[in-house]
């Protein structure tokens, strides 16, 4: 099973590949395309993107020479007519330097570039929310190699569509960044805190009415405030508990760790590190801390034992034990009722 990791920038490559990233993916916003687009974006980031073509082939030279891969980003939901000229130009050159895979969303550029046969695998981005058999079938028919899962699948239908379909790889996310909303239908951008943040991250204030004029009664209005306090709570949790760390460092918030026994028993090929626009350190945090967990598995552990482990390794357990951190709730539904998984036969 591969860990799949995030780089902004070429210098983040060497350090993130030694902390244990099998995989790196990317994106590029070319001079070009700032010439004739301006701030219209590549990848819905407007930031953490390289600019030189310079950097793209360094980066490519450096995974390889390390045994690992690396994967451009092209995944905004759509683009216009000459935006795609654009990014055909784009996915010509870093296939032509022997990139490996591009992380593509918008079906028509999907078309697009696997009719030109550029010799590269296609993973399709998980904004193009394929959530079902029929769905990842359909995109493996335009010629897609791997599906990157959209958040919030249930375990169960990620061992059906790979279990339907086991000639494809499928990817999914493990730690990092969630989403209140469904990213695939969401066409917001994601900008940095001083410039606004996500629009899901806005701090609204609600005033209640009663629709027939009336006073709302004082046990109405407790309920409406408390609701209110809940869904801050909850939000706070897939904002990365406040974006804080423990005390190694290692970042809360959205993940699946526990659940890696079950994504490798159930076909997962690759689990995502989430968080391309994060500092260095965050990012290097996440991929020790994937990786200690995948490696257990790997090794032989019982899903009990990794679990175990992945709860507790944080120092802050009650923070998982809450189901609000959780990618895959099921795995913390079924150790609560006695009922963890078995140990894991990893596929040959």
């Amino acid at each position: 099973m591969k860990i799949v990791a995030p780089i902004s920038k070429a210098e983040e490559l060497e350090p993130v590949l030694e902390a244990g990233a099998d995989e790196v993916f990317f994106g590029m916003v070319p001079q070009e395309w700032t010439r004739q687009f301006g701030i219209s974006t590549v990848s819905r980031r407007l930031f953490g993107n390289i600019r030189e073509y310079a950097e793209m082939q360094w980066i490519i030279a450096t995974a390889h020479a390390a045994g690992k891969q690396s994967m451009l980003t092209l995944n905004a939901q759509h683009y216009t007519e000459p935006q795609m000229q654009c990014l055909i130009e784009l996915a010509r050159r870093f296939a032509g330097e022997g990139g490996d895979a591009l992380i593509l969303a918008d079906p028509a550029l999907l078309m697009a570039v696997a009719e030109l046969d550029l010799g590269i695998r296609i993973h399709l981005s998980s904004i193009a929310a394929c959530r079902n058999s029929e769905s990842a079938r359909f995109f493996g028919e335009l010629g897609v190699d791997r599906v990157i899962f959209p958040r919030y699948l249930k375990l169960d239908e990620i061992r059906d569509i790979a279990a339907s379909l086991p000639h494809m790889e499928f990817e999914t996310f493990i730690l990092n960044d969630g989403c209140i909303y469904e990213e695939g239908v969401c066409h917001t951008i994601h900008l940095p805190q001083q410039y606004g943040g996500p629009i899901c991250m806005d701090a609204y204030q609600y005033s209640f009415y009663r629709a027939d004029g009336q006073r709302i009664d004082k046990a109405t209005q407790q309920a409406l405030l408390q609701n209110e306090a809940d869904y801050k709570e909850w939000t706070w949790y897939k904002f990365s508990c406040g974006f804080s760390t423990s005390e190694q460092g290692y970042t809360f918030g959205p993940c699946g760790l526990c659940a890696i026994s079950r994504l490798a028993r159930d076909g997962v090929t690759a689990i995502k590190i989430a968080g391309r626009e994060a500092p260095l350190e965050r990012k290097l945090k996440s991929i020790q801390l994937v990786r200690s967990v995948r490696d257990r598995v790997t090794s032989g552990a019982t899903a009990q034992a990794v679990y175990d482990y992945a709860s507790n390794v944080r120092a802050r357990p009650e923070l998982c034990h809450s189901g609000y951190m959780c990618y895959y709730p099921e795995v913390l539904e079924e150790v609560e009722c006695g009922q963890p998984g078995l140990r894991v036969a990893l596929p040959k």
